[in-house]
């Protein structure tokens, strides 16, 4: 699975309604870019838009019920956007490559007959390039409803009869025994339901990124890990991670590194004899290394930042939280450049980036921009940068983003 084309979340929060790029009923719309960031004012819901990911990603570690209490989100009747009883609702419009369908899926979190939160509908369907007809992989109701089994094809949403190539697939009937749990998760486990199963996949490489600096100095397992968690308090464990697996590649990696963070000079990982791990930075002017708990926040966060760009198995959607926070304004300018290089042109990585600094953003491009403004009704208002008026033409003239948006033409 490639990147997501386009999303759209209602009654979460201040989102009562918003749409980013192709929906299923707007694919007419330009897509997302690789590279994405939402900037407004403070209040306006950047945080939120955030945490749509999360709170997916959550229901799928979880189930519904659990992912409305976690991360400090304080229940469903915290979530839900204020006079609204229809449900939570998300759709993710997605494509795997330049050549293949795209995907639709949809997804509807609401109370059941005791009030607890739960999995009201899900929707899995694949639109095909030739005919345009919708496929369905998985349509469920309360738990019930039926999924595709096959490699290939799926059930046609108008006739309900299968359709595939070799013919092999066919339609199950199905009743999950928990309403809280996915659908998507629980079925995309069982390799006979492959369609289902890829787009999981593609739900399961997500990631939230909030680095706390504080979490980073925490004292670490040796053991090894593949990915920064959400705080980064494993920093430690996943350079020794990239160090163990192709330690001419860490090597690689943290020259490149280096190049980047000021004052520094070197970086190397530790295995102490109590059996944890720490990093040394060598600074400039300094004969002995400093420990990762001895260094600046700034230095932590920046290292946090470019190890994300060099994950030895990528993750497909990073989603990161106001890089900013801690950082010095001169460095926003080549972060922002560094997240776009890596996010690149194809389908292999995609970013979101939520932030409040005009430096950042003059990084950016205004197809990369969205903006997010409060309507008078109180809710959250969803724009693309380009489309306000005369940014696109000032940008090409060598205005840069960030200063129009500081200067008040748009947000």
């Amino acid at each position: 699975m490639g990147k997501i084309l386009g999303m759209r979340v209602r009654n979460f929060g201040p989102l009562k309604d918003i749409k980013m790029g192709q929906t299923i009923t707007g694919s007419n719309e330009k897509p997302l870019d690789n590279m994405v960031a939402v900037i407004g004012s403070s209040g306006t819901g950047k945080s939120v838009l955030a945490d749509v990911f999360a709170f997916i990603a959550d229901c799928l570690d979880s189930d519904a019920e659990t992912a409305c209490d976690a991360n400090g989100r304080g229940g469903y009747s915290q979530l839900i956007s204020q006079g609204t009883h229809d449900g939570m609702h998300f759709e993710l419009y997605c494509r795997e490559s330049s050549n293949s369908s795209p995907i639709s899926y949809e997804l509807t979190i609401g109370l059941d007959e005791n009030g607890r939160p739960c999995v009201k509908s899900e929707r899995l369907r694949q639109q095909e390039n030739k005919t345009g007809r919708m496929l369905v992989f998985m349509s469920l109701a309360d738990g019930k409803g039926f999924a595709f089994e096959g490699t290939d094809g799926g059930i046609d949403e108008i006739t309900g009869e299968v359709s595939g190539e070799s013919g092999k697939g066919k339609r199950a009937d199905v009743a999950l025994s928990n309403t809280r749990s996915l659908g998507i998760a629980v079925l995309g486990a069982m390799k006979q339901y492959a369609g289902i199963a890829g787009f999981l996949g593609f739900l399961q490489s997500w990631h939230l990124c909030c680095f706390s600096p504080d979490s980073a100095r925490q004292v670490q397992s040796a053991a090894p890990s593949s990915y920064l968690n959400r705080s980064g308090n494993n920093l430690n464990s996943v350079a020794q991670y990239i160090f163990w697996e192709n330690r001419e590649q860490f090597i690689e990696v943290l020259a490149d590194i280096q190049t980047k963070i000021p004052h520094i000079v070197k970086i190397e990982p530790e295995k102490m004899p109590n059996g944890q791990t720490e990093l040394k930075f060598y600074q400039r002017g300094f004969p002995e290394p400093f420990y990762s708990n001895r260094v600046s926040d700034g230095i932590l966060k920046l290292f946090a930042c470019y190890l994300l760009m060099h994950e030895c198995h990528p993750r497909q959607v990073l989603v990161i939280k106001e890089p900013e926070n801690g950082l010095y304004h001169q460095f926003l300018g080549d972060l922002a450049a560094e997240f776009a290089k890596s996010a690149g042109t194809g389908f292999s990585k995609q970013i979101f980036v939520t932030t409040r600094s005009p430096f950042f953003v003059n990084a950016m491009k205004p197809e990369q921009v969205w903006v997010l403004e409060k309507g008078e009704d109180g809710f959250s208002v969803l724009k693309r940068c380009c489309d306000y008026r005369h940014v696109e033409g000032m940008a090409a003239e060598g205005v840069l983003l960030g200063d129009l948006w500081h200067s008040g033409f748009f947000g």
